[in-house]
């Protein structure tokens, strides 16, 4: 039974899908794909895949500004370690809620899982050498299994559908049901698994490796309590050689195409300038945390103007709508962890240098910024581009590491640790934090390491070494820890002044069923008889 296609408009997306693929952007090749060829040849069934990771590029790495930057960032810095300024508010009484939360993670999500469901089927007719099928489904499988496995962790009761929407089947009745957790996971980890057998450690860049199957495989299994199996697929990544710890200052540096990164979603300005396009569109997620320093008004000439010019060297244009906060900052030892001042843009102003050569004070340190987040604020700076993007736009072009080694480490550092594995769950652990203070990772440092593992130290050490990736919301959901932290830690600020509410008297307190978001209105008006099912305590 289709589970989904009333659910979600029906497209086969076969433009937008041809776009994504390198190979097929003259005209002329484009004129001659149809349908068909897509789901019945083995050089169509390539671009379906190609066409996936277009697809996951617009779920995770979206051009400008909508509503799906908007849920891409909530999960990035609504935690335990963000402070909220403006442009959407996360946990806000009339913003989180069905009809205004952002839609598009759930609606995408499903949308991809579709055509990857329709490539895992149709290749099961398609003659073609094996190898190369396996390998092609492995990537629509990984997908796939990525998705649900971010869906179930999202919203906590999903719909769960393998079966492709098809002109045949587009007008049959529906039932919307919730899955059964064992039954969403069966499909994960079956994927999952598929993947691990028929991906290869090293492929081209920009595609799924084992390495990723592994580190999915193993945060699957993390959310069902298998640590056994979690250890097992984090060792296989961390002995296998392919990835390893890079020196800090070439974690976020000019290119994440290293050998800590386990994925990395590619963006190429001469291939793109649009989502559906193969060479993506700009990315605003360096703009999204960036103080806008040029608009500093203190220090400012009569004749010259503003000590301060719109100029990458600080970020260029930026946006300032989400900062690191004071919780966040406790947790460095700013004066030798490292990742205080490479992940971060520096907190003292003396710091800055007056960058407008018409400015008598050209070169010498900013004087004091007013009082204003906007204008200065401690903010992060993983996300820079110094290569890609100009002055005077939000738009970058940089690759955007999604998934990198050091997250390995810490997990497998977990999954040991609840195994009782302590001395490889503190390995781990230290290798992490030693390469933060720029020592050498596998090299015993007993100025910096933890002397034992304890829950504390590793959530604080994986703020310290993952703050504002796409994972800290996720841990503290599994852990049961989310409403507890968000509403001790996390910051609502002002659109413009310095002050931010605190715990107490928040504007947005963390209700409950915040854990789980709001699943569209849209889409639950569709479930119809079912919709109790789901968006419990909304």
């Amino acid at each position: 039974m289709k589970n989904i296609k009333h659910l979600l408009s029906f497209s086969v997306l076969i433009a937008i899908m041809l776009f994504s693929c390198e190979d097929f952007l003259e005209e002329e090749i484009l004129d001659e794909v149809s349908v068909d060829y897509i789901y019945n040849s083995p050089e169509g069934l390539e671009v379906g895949v190609n066409a996936l990771y277009n697809r996951m590029r617009i779920y995770n790495s979206p051009s400008g500004d909508n509503d799906n930057l908007r849920a891409n960032v909530f999960f990035l810095a609504a935690t335990d370690l963000g402070l909220h300024r403006t442009w959407f508010t996360p946990y806000g009484a009339t913003q989180h809620t069905p009809a205004r939360f952002p839609a598009d993670k759930w609606n995408n999500a499903y949308r991809v899982i579709d055509r990857a469901s329709a490539i895992i089927t149709s290749a099961r007719s398609i003659d073609m050498d094996a190898d190369a099928k396996n390998k092609l489904v492995a990537q629509a499988k990984v997908i796939r299994g990525e998705l649900y496995l971010d869906l179930i962790r999202m919203y906590g009761t999903i719909i769960l559908d393998t079966v492709p929407t098809t002109p045949e089947n587009i007008n049959d009745p529906v039932v919307y049901e919730a899955a059964s957790e064992e039954a969403i996971f069966g499909v994960i980890n079956q994927d999952l698994d598929f993947a691990i057998e028929h991906l290869e450690w090293q492929d081209q860049i920009g595609r799924y490796r084992q390495g990723v199957a592994r580190h999915l495989r193993g945060k699957s299994a993390m959310w069902t309590g298998d640590w056994q199996e979690a250890a097992d697929q984090f060792d296989a990544i961390i002995n296998n050689g392919t990835h390893d710890l890079v020196n800090i200052d070439q974690v976020f540096g000019t290119d994440v195409n290293h050998q800590e990164a386990l994925f990395v979603y590619q963006r190429d300005q001469l291939l793109g300038e649009g989502d559906a396009l193969a060479g993506g569109g700009g990315f605003w997620l360096g703009s999204v945390f960036n103080q806008r320093l040029y608009e500093k008004q203190s220090g400012s000439d009569p004749v010259a103007g503003g000590e301060v010019i719109n100029d990458v060297e600080y970020g260029g244009q930026s946006l300032g709508w989400f900062f690191p906060n004071s919780y966040l900052e406790s947790l460095y030892d700013t004066a030798t962890d490292l990742r205080f001042t490479t992940y971060y843009w520096p907190k003292d102003y003396t710091e800055y240098y007056v960058n407008n050569p018409e400015h008598p004070n050209f070169g010498q340190p900013i004087t004091e910024p007013e009082d204003n987040y906007r204008r200065f604020h401690w903010s992060l700076k993983k996300y820079a581009d110094f290569e890609t993007k100009l002055p005077n736009t939000l738009e970058s072009y940089k690759d955007y590491m999604y998934y990198r080694f050091a997250e390995t480490l810490l997990l497998g550092s977990e999954a040991h640790a609840n195994l009782g594995n302590n001395g490889t769950a503190l390995e781990y652990l230290n290798k992490v934090r030693r390469r933060g203070y720029g020592l050498d990772p596998n090299v015993a440092a007993p100025s910096v390491d933890f002397p034992s593992w304890n829950q504390d130290d590793y959530l604080e050490e994986s703020a310290r070494e993952l703050a504002f990736e796409n994972n800290r919301w996720f841990l503290l959901k599994r852990l049961g820890l989310l409403q507890e932290r968000v509403s001790m830690y996390y910051r609502n600020g002002d659109n413009s002044t310095s002050e931010a509410n605190d715990a107490a008297n928040s504007s947005t307190p963390f209700q409950p069923h915040f854990v789980n978001c709001p699943i569209p209105q849209s889409q639950i008006d569709i479930i119809g008889e079912n919709a109790s099912q789901f968006n419990i305590g909304y």
